[in-house]
């Protein structure tokens, strides 16, 4: 499960970039190309940093800012949405994943914070 969730937070920063490379080049869309691909890139850089925690107080705060990071994305992507309507269909598989994963990192939160109380 572990290298499922590694692959598939990569892959959601690659893809969001991917999507960021056909919107429209200017300065308005910028400011949140480069928001969405700051943003979905932390997804995985920071699941991978909780991989490697020190305590499970460590790899719950790492997931904590997966879950703000992935959550964030999702708010540019519905953004985008409204702005960029011609690619609808891009951005709802990118939402679909985003919330897939925000709903991952919520059950894993949850599931070491019942852990750590044992």
């Amino acid at each position: 499960m572990k290298n499922e969730i590694l692959s598939r937070t990569k892959l959601f920063a690659i893809d969001c970039w991917k999507f960021c490379k056909i919107v429209p080049n200017s300065r308005e869309y910028n400011a949140f190309v480069n928001q969405l691909i700051r943003s979905s890139s932390s997804v995985g850089a920071n699941y991978r940093a909780s991989q490697r925690a020190k305590s499970t107080a460590d790899f719950i705060n790492k997931l904590k800012i997966v879950e703000e990071e992935v959550d964030e994305s999702i708010y540019w992507l519905e953004i985008f949405e409204i702005v960029n309507p011609d690619n609808f269909d891009e951005i709802q598989i990118l939402k679909n994943e985003g919330k897939e994963l925000l709903a991952i990192m919520v059950a894993s939160i949850n599931t070491a914070k019942r852990n750590n109380k044992k």
